[in-house]
Order: structure tokens, then C-alpha cells, then sequence
């Protein structure tokens, strides 16, 4: 394997110390760089041309990828109406003349070492609850411990550094399938209804089941969007009707766009008794 089929492993881009332990000699990596095969960063990086902006910019920075830089890197939601800058975790020495890059300074929970450009999931959750609305940041925080399979008391045990990070480990439930549902959760909590997620009924999981009769179905963008998906749907909908429950159904735009709607409709319902059981609902009549 040659130098550049050896960078094809790394995402294109890796530490010099790395290739010198991989057998490539530093005068090889030399003659890859004058040949053009290789671009050199600063002094102890190397990199395809086509290596990951993020990456590449991590490495100019002597930074790590961190905050939603790195969710995005690992695919958690983010919400949508947030920036397109790098967030990088940076110490003393680094470069900080780069355009559209956020520096965040504090000392990293974990050091993983000069050989990385990702800062650890902590200290990217941490940078996040600084960053974001409480709402927001537990959005990304509910699909970090969903896509990384974060334990929650693992979590919990963290010595995060601020109230921030505090709150949003204390808060999260590890039950959303989605963002749209942890907003959805939180902005309902303070109402003083029972309110449970991923709950199982008629042989299918529901997002928000509140009290014990009214089902909250949310439509993401990358949840339901197929037509078998939507025909799957409208038969469980229809199942959960004919056992006495309240379907309410709303999509993305509408909890993140017209939440007062969302909101009236809700509050309809439950004033309805729509949350109780038909037994239930007999008796306060």
C-alpha cells in the first residue's frame, strides 16, 4: 500500500507521526508533497485534496472538530435554523485567523492526544449545551446517547464543567427516536401531564403517549417520508382509533415553525379528557 492509498484509509488525512509508524519514512512523505500527491499542513499533518473541509480545517487550526461541527460529523440531529461554522476545540497555540470557525478554549474533558481531529463525544456534548438554547441542546444531546448508545448513568458520572452540561445530563431520558420529539417533550413537561415516549400499542411504537389515551404522533424529515411508511401509518393510526385512543398527528414544520398551533391543539385535547381513558372520560362527564 502506497502513501496516498494508505491516506484513502484515514478520510484522506492524517498526522506525519502516524505515517512514519505506518513505514512511511519522512523523506517519503517529503517527495509525496514536492510530487503534489500530498498536501502538507502546517508541519505535522498530511492530506488528499479531497479531504473532508471540516478535517482540513481542524488540522490548519491545530484544533478538534467539536460542539456541532461534530455532531454533524457523526449525524446526530442538529436543529435546522443552526450555523455552518466549524466548531473547533482549540488550546493556546492555535492558528486562530481562519474565517466561519467558532474556537471553543476550555480544557477538554478527555485528552485524546495531537493525533486527532475529533474531540471526544463529551467535550462535544459540553461545548453543545453551551452553545444552544436548553431546548435545542437537548435535542442533540437525546440523539447523541441514541446514535453513540450512551449509558446514562455513564453519563450522569461525567464531571462536566458547567450548569449547562449539568442540566442537560440530569434531563435527558435516552427515549426519542428523534429531535422533533425531544422538543416536543420539553416544551410539554412543564404541564404537569403524564407524558411517556416510545411507548408500544397495537403493535407498533407510538412517539408521545399522553396520559393514557391520547397519542402524539411527529412526522419528521427523515421518519415516515416513504410511501409504505405513510400507508403503515395511516393502518396504526387507524388501529389505535378503533381501541379508543385520540390520534394527533403533526409534522415538522409545524412543532418547529407554528408551535402555537401545535400547542392549542394539545391543550384542546387534553381539556376535551381526550388524555383519559373512555372509562375515565364517562366519569367526569
Amino acid at each position: 500500500m502506497d502513501l496516498v492509498e494508505w491516506l484513502i484509509t484515514r478520510d484522506s488525512i492524517a498526522h506525519r507521526a502516524d505515517a512514519t509508524a505506518r513505514g512511511f519514512s519522512p523523506s517519503h512523505v517529503r517527495a509525496a508533497i514536492r510530487a503534489g500527491h500530498v498536501r502538507r499542513i502546517r508541519s505535522t499533518w498530511i492530506a488528499l485534496e479531497d479531504a473532508p473541509r471540516e478535517l482540513f480545517t481542524a488540522a490548519t487550526a491545530a484544533g478538534r472538530l467539536t460542539c456541532l461541527s461534530l455532531a454533524r460529523r457523526r449525524k446526530w440531529w442538529i436543529p435546522d435554523n443552526e450555523d455552518n461554522q466549524h466548531h473547533l476545540q482549540v488550546g493556546p497555540n492555535a492558528h486562530r485567523l481562519l474565517k466561519d470557525v467558532t474556537f471553543h478554549w476550555a480544557k477538554p474533558l478527555v485528552d485524546r492526544g495531537d493525533r486527532v481531529l475529533e474531540a471526544s463525544v463529551e467535550d462535544a456534548l459540553a461545548h453543545i449545551a453551551q452553545c444552544l438554547s436548553q431546548e435545542d441542546a437537548l435535542s442533540v444531546w437525546e440523539s447523541a446517547v441514541k446514535i453513540e448508545h450512551l449509558d446514562l448513568e455513564s453519563v450522569r458520572a461525567v464531571h462536566w464543567p458547567d450548569a449547562a452540561s449539568r442540566n442537560c445530563a440530569n434531563t435527558i431520558r435516552g427515549m426519542s427516536d428523534s429531535g422533533l420529539e425531544t422538543i416536543f417533550v420539553v416544551r410539554l413537561s412543564p404541564w404537569g401531564v403524564p407524558i411517556r415516549q416510545q411507548v408500544m400499542l397495537a403493535g407498533h411504537k407510538v412517539d408521545v403517549l399522553i396520559g393514557t389515551h391520547l397519542v402524539v404522533q411527529l412526522d419528521g424529515f427523515a421518519f415516515h417520508s416513504s410511501s409504505a411508511d405513510r400507508t403503515r401509518d395511516v393502518a396504526h393510526d387507524a388501529q389505535l382509533r378503533l381501541r379508543g385512543y385520540t390520534v394527533l398527528r403533526f409534522t415538522y414544520a409545524q412543532v418547529i415553525h407554528d408551535w402555537a398551533y401545535v400547542e392549542a391543539t394539545v391543550a384542546a385535547a387534553i381539556a376535551r379528557g381526550l388524555h383519559l381513558s373512555p372509562a375515565a372520560q364517562a366519569r367526569r362527564a
